[in-house]
C-alpha cells in the first residue's frame, strides 16, 4: 500500500460515514460501487464493509448493494464472505464482483444492481466517460474518481472538487456531485484525515501550486491569493457568494472563508459595506 493509497482510503471512509445514514434514510436500497482499471485496493472493500456493518440496524426492510468491478475482482471479492461473518452483517448488505473492463461492465452492473433512481456513491480509480455517466443515473449520485494529475476529469454533476495528493508521487482525487451538502461533507472529510508519511495536499487550480500540510486548520495561504483574484476578476461579492466559491473553486471548506476574510480586512487588502458588525453572509466584500 502506497502512502497516497492510505489517505484515498482514509477519505473514502471517513466520507462513508457521512453518506450511509442519509442514503438509507428514506430509500429502499442504496448501491456503493468500488471499481478499478489498475492494480486495486484490496482492503478498500473490506474498510467499506467495516462501516456499513456500523449502520446495520438501519438496513431494515432496505437493501444496500455493494459492487466490486474491475480486473480481478472475484479475487478481491473472495475474502470478504469472511469479514461479513465476522461483523455478522445482515443479508441486506450484498457483495457481488464482476470482472473485467471496468468501463464496460460497471454500467451493466449498476442495470443489474438495480442502483438508478436511488442513492449511488461510487469510487472508481482510472474510469472513463461511460462510467461516470453511468453513475449520474442515481439519485443521489455522487463519484469519488481517482485519477493521474495530467488533465482535471469532468463527471456529468454540477458540483465538482479537485484535489492532488502528493509525496514522491501525485494521484488527483475529483468528487463530483449534485448536492452541496455532500461537497460540504466531502470537503469536511478531505481536511480531517489524519497525515500519512508527507502526503500532501496540492490544489490544480493554484497556480503556484502551493503543498498544503493535512491539518483541520489549513495554511490559508492559497485561498487568499484565489479570493483575492476572483474580488479583482468580479468585484464586489457577499460573503455568502465568496463561501459558495470557496466549496466549489478551491480545495478548501464554505466554513474557512470567513477566517481569511477576517485576515484580509485586518490587513486593508479588501473592505466591507457595511464597516461594521458580525461578518454574515450579506456583508458584501469589494477589492481595494
Amino acid at each position: 500500500m502506497t502512502a497516497i493509497a492510505g489517505v484515498v482510503r482514509e477519505l473514502l471512509v471517513r466520507y462513508l460515514d457521512a453518506w450511509t445514514p442519509g442514503a438509507l434514510h428514506g430509500a429502499r436500497g442504496a448501491t456503493f460501487a468500488h471499481g478499478w482499471t489498475g492494480a486495486p485496493d484490496a482492503a478498500a472493500p473490506e474498510a467499506a464493509l467495516r462501516v456499513f456493518a456500523e449502520f446495520a440496524d438501519r438496513l431494515r426492510g432496505r437493501r444496500l448493494a455493494v459492487l466490486l468491478v474491475g480486473p480481478t475482482a472475484v479475487e478481491v471479492a473472495r475474502p470478504l464472505a469472511a469479514i461479513q461473518a465476522e461483523l455478522g452483517t445482515p443479508p441486506e448488505l450484498s457483495v457481488h464482483a464482476v470482472e473485467g473492463e471496468l468501463d464496460g461492465k460497471l454500467p451493466v452492473a449498476l442495470k443489474a444492481a438495480g442502483a438508478a433512481g436511488a442513492p449511488l456513491l461510487a469510487h472508481l480509480d482510472g474510469a472513463g466517460p461511460a462510467a461516470l455517466a453511468a453513475v449520474a443515473t442515481g439519485k443521489p449520485a455522487e463519484v469519488l474518481l481517482v485519477s493521474s494529475t495530467r488533465e482535471l476529469p469532468d463527471p456529468p454533476f454540477p458540483l465538482t472538487a479537485h484535489v492532488e495528493l502528493v509525496n514522491d508521487e501525485a494521484r488527483l482525487v475529483t468528487f463530483a456531485t449534485r448536492q452541496g451538502k455532500s461537497l460540504e461533507a466531502f470537503k469536511n472529510a478531505l481536511w480531517a484525515v489524519d497525515e500519512y508519511a508527507g502526503v500532501r495536499y496540492r490544489d490544480p487550480r493554484d497556480p503556484e501550486g502551493h503543498l498544503l500540510d493535512i491539518s483541520l486548520n489549513p495554511h490559508p495561504g492559497p485561498l487568499r491569493r484565489e479570493l483575492l483574484a476572483h474580488l479583482a476578476a468580479a468585484g464586489e461579492r457577499s460573503v455568502t457568494d465568496l463561501r459558495e466559491f470557496t466549496l466549489t473553486h478551491t480545495v478548501y471548506r464554505a466554513a474557512d472563508t470567513v477566517r481569511v476574510l477576517t485576515a484580509l480586512l485586518s490587513a486593508g487588502a479588501v473592505r466591507r459595506t457595511p464597516e461594521r458588525g458580525r461578518l454574515s453572509g450579506d456583508v458584501l466584500i469589494s477589492p481595494r
